[in-house]
């Protein structure tokens, strides 16, 4: 099966009723009939490589995503090619849902490291609402759950102070990675690079090093040539002044 810019959708390698995301406890279980129906919506799985773009600004996405495995973030550009970072994508989230709604996409989407995600045809997004008012509902709940977490953001970016910035961030992205399993183990390691944390928190690369800096320097974190290595979240997380998440458990489409 083809898909956007000439992917080909391999069949399903983990379908909806086996999905290893599920038996998680930060997901919500589903009702019979709901799985019944995410599973014919589902159209295949797409492997991404690292780095590749999986949706682009200004695009018409026939497709929806929801990560299966792996890293990605999501940015605009400036027209001199200057970038911000607007979130982090993971398991479980679902990402397109804009264009779907607005027409076009308003950001674009890279993976940060090899992904595996499942596709649905947007097209078919209104039957969704229109017969599945619970899996519609958890739709938009996924929408206002990206919105709290912009919130938050811009609450870090306007008030913190860059060392409180980049803890807060850190912590952020650690604990919902915790949450999801990535990496499956303890410490978490972000597979992000220093200029990543830069365009997130809109500092410059020599700012943003000297910062990072401050944190290996307390021990908190440690950077790996995978990444950041989170040492101690809770310490992050009061440095930060940032209570953590708590969202319960959440829909997975």
């Amino acid at each position: 099966m083809s898909g956007q810019n000439g992917r080909s959708f391999s069949s399903r390698q983990y379908p909806c009723e086996n999905c290893p995301l599920r038996p998680l406890p930060a997901f919500r279980e589903f009702e019979k009939q709901e799985l019944a129906y995410v599973s014919k919506f589902k159209k295949g799985e797409l492997a991404v490589d690292k780095g590749a773009t999986v949706l682009v600004e200004g695009s018409h996405s026939a497709h929806l995503y929801t990560v299966l495995s792996g890293w990605a973030f999501r940015y605009k550009l400036l027209s001199d090619g200057r970038r911000q970072i607007l979130n982090y994508s993971m398991p479980g989230d679902l990402i397109g849902l804009q264009g779907s709604v607005m027409g076009e996409m308003q950001h674009s989407i890279e993976a940060l490291s090899p992904m595996l995600l499942c596709v649905f045809e947007r097209e078919n997004l209104h039957e969704l609402y229109r017969n599945h008012p619970g899996l519609a509902y958890d739709i938009t709940w996924l929408a206002s759950r990206e919105e709290r977490m912009l919130d938050e953001n811009l609450l870090s970016i306007g008030r913190r102070t860059a060392v409180e910035r980049t803890a807060y961030l850190i912590a952020f992205i650690a604990s919902r990675a915790a949450i999801v399993g990535l990496n499956g183990k303890a410490p978490v390691q972000i597979p992000i690079t220093q200029q990543h944390i830069a365009d997130t928190l809109g500092l410059s690369l020599v700012h943003t090093n000297k910062t990072i800096r401050k944190l290996i320097d307390r021990k908190l974190i440690a950077w790996r040539d995978g990444g950041c290595e989170v040492v101690n979240r809770q310490a992050l997380k009061d440095l930060a002044r940032w209570e953590g998440l708590s969202e319960g458990r959440r829909p997975l489409i």
